[in-house]
C-alpha cells in the first residue's frame, strides 16, 4: 500500500483501495467514503422498503390531502441536485406542476420565485443544519402561511428534523441513519434522498422489485467498473464536461460537484443538457476534456443526444468519454471509451438510472483525488466543512 498518499501520486489500483486494512483507509482519508459510495445499492432496498411501510405511506398521503396546486423542491448543493432529479419524476406520476428552487434563492427571494400557494414544499438535507435549511423552512412558515412542508432528512436529531415538532404543517421523513454520510462529500445520502422523494408516487411490490434488481446492477457497475474508472482518473484531462437531459441534468451537476469538491477545483467541470452543449459550452472542449454522458432511457430524447455525441466525434473534440446508459450505438464509442451499460426499465419516468449515473460519477470523481495525492474524506483543506458553518438570518 505504499503508492497511496501524497508522497506517490499516480495510479493507484482500484483492488488495492478496496483490501486495504480498514486502519490503513482510516490513514489515508478515504475510509468514510469509499465505504458510503459502494453501501448504496443496499441502503436502496431499505429506503426503498421505507417508504412502503404503512406509517410512512400514511404520512406522505397526509402532506398530499387536500392537493397542492403545485410541488416545490428545495435544498442546497447536493441536495438542490437532488431536486432536479426528482422534479420531473414527480410532475409526470402525480400531475401537478413540480421544480426545484434553491433553499438560498428562497431564502433571498422568496416572494419573487416562490408560486402563490397553496403549495408544498419539500425540504432535501442530509443533516437538516445548514443555516438555510430552517431559514427557509421559518420564513415561510410565516409569510407564506398556505404552504404545507414536507422534510426528507438523513438526521434525526437535525434541527431541520426537530425544530418544527407540533406544527401541523410540517411532516418529517427520516431516512435510515446509514445515510447520513460522514464523509465531507454527499454520497449515499444524495442517491437515498432522491429515491426517498419517489415515495410520494404510489409505491407496489414491483416498484420494490425493480430497485432490488436495479441496486443489483449498480453493485455489478462498482464491481467491474472500479478499476478502467480508476485508470481513467490519471488521465491528463484537465476538464470534464458532464451531459444529462431532463432529471438527469441533476446527476450531471451533482457529478460536477463530486469532482470540484474532491480536488479542490483543480478539474474544471462544466454540467449542461446535449442540446444546450451547442450554444456556446462546446467551445470549452478541446484534447484535454473527458466527456461524461448520461443517456436517457427515452428512445426519442437517447436520438437526440446521440446525435451530439456524433458530433463530437466528427468533431475530434474530447480526450475520452464515459457514457452510462442503454443502447449505447457502437460509432459515438472510441476504443478507448468507457460504456457503462444499464439494465432496460420497463419506464421513461423511473428515477432509478439517475441512481446509477450519480454513482459512476461519485466513482471518478473519488479515484481522481486519490490519484492527485487527496484525502477523500477531507478535501478541500478546510475551505469547505461538512455542515455549512451558521451565518446571520437577515429580516427585510
Amino acid at each position: 500500500m505504499s503508492n497511496l498518499g501524497n508522497e506517490t501520486k499516480g495510479f493507484i489500483s482500484a483492488r488495492d483501495l478496496l483490501a486495504a486494512t480498514p486502519e490503513m483507509q482510516q490513514r489515508y482519508g478515504y475510509a468514510d467514503t469509499l465505504r458510503e459510495i459502494r453501501q448504496q445499492p443496499e441502503t436502496w432496498l431499505g429506503t426503498a422498503e421505507l417508504i412502503r411501510s404503512t406509517h410512512v405511506r400514511e404520512l406522505l398521503r397526509n402532506v398530499l390531502s387536500p392537493q397542492p396546486t403545485h410541488i416545490v423542491l428545495t435544498g442546497s448543493g447536493s441536495s438542490m441536485y437532488a431536486g432536479e432529479c426528482l422534479a420531473p419524476n414527480l410532475q409526470s406520476g402525480l400531475g401537478l406542476p413540480v421544480q426545484s428552487i434553491a433553499s438560498g434563492t428562497l431564502l433571498t427571494h422568496w416572494s419573487s420565485v416562490l408560486p402563490p400557494g397553496p403549495g408544498l414544499l419539500i425540504s432535501l438535507a442530509r443533516s437538516g443544519d445548514s443555516p438555510e435549511s430552517c431559514g427557509v423552512v421559518s420564513r415561510l412558515l410565516a409569510d407564506a402561511p398556505k404552504y404545507r412542508h414536507l422534510v426528507i432528512t438523513c438526521n434525526a436529531s437535525g434541527k431541520l428534523a426537530t425544530s418544527y415538532a407540533g406544527d401541523p404543517r410540517v411532516s418529517v421523513l427520516t431516512l435510515n441513519e446509514r445515510t447520513n454520510d460522514r464523509s465531507l462529500v454527499m454520497t449515499s445520502s444524495f442517491t437515498n434522498l432522491v429515491l426517498a422523494g419517489t415515495g410520494l408516487l404510489t409505491q407496489s411490490d414491483s416498484d420494490v422489485q425493480a430497485t432490488a434488481r436495479f441496486a443489483d446492477a449498480v453493485q455489478r457497475i462498482l464491481d467491474d467498473h472500479a478499476q478502467a474508472l480508476a485508470a481513467l482518473a490519471v488521465e491528463a484531462f484537465s476538464n470534464i464536461v458532464y451531459l444529462g437531459s431532463g432529471g438527469a441534468l441533476g446527476a450531471a451537476h451533482e457529478s460536477a460537484l463530486k469532482m470540484l469538491e474532491m480536488t479542490d477545483g483543480d478539474v474544471v467541470t462544466v454540467a449542461e443538457t446535449y442540446l444546450g452543449l451547442r450554444h456556446g459550452p462546446m467551445s470549452s472542449l478541446n484534447e484535454r476534456t473527458l466527456i461524461v454522458g448520461f443517456l436517457s432511457s427515452d428512445p426519442l430524447v437517447r436520438a437526440y443526444e446521440i446525435d451530439l455525441l456524433r458530433e463530437l466525434k466528427r468533431k475530434q473534440l474530447g480526450i475520452k468519454q464515459v457514457l452510462v446508459g442503454q443502447d449505447i450505438p457502437r460509432d459515438v464509442l472510441g476504443a478507448h471509451d468507457i460504456a457503462v451499460l444499464l439494465p432496460s426499465m420497463h419506464t421513461n419516468d423511473s428515477v432509478l438510472p439517475l441512481l446509477a449515473d450519480v454513482v459512476v460519477g461519485q466513482m471518478l470523481a473519488f479515484f481522481r483525488c486519490i490519484a492527485s495525492g487527496g484525502r477523500p474524506d477531507t478535501p478541500s483543506q478546510g475551505v469547505l466543512t461538512r455542515v455549512v458553518g451558521d451565518f446571520p438570518m437577515h429580516q427585510g
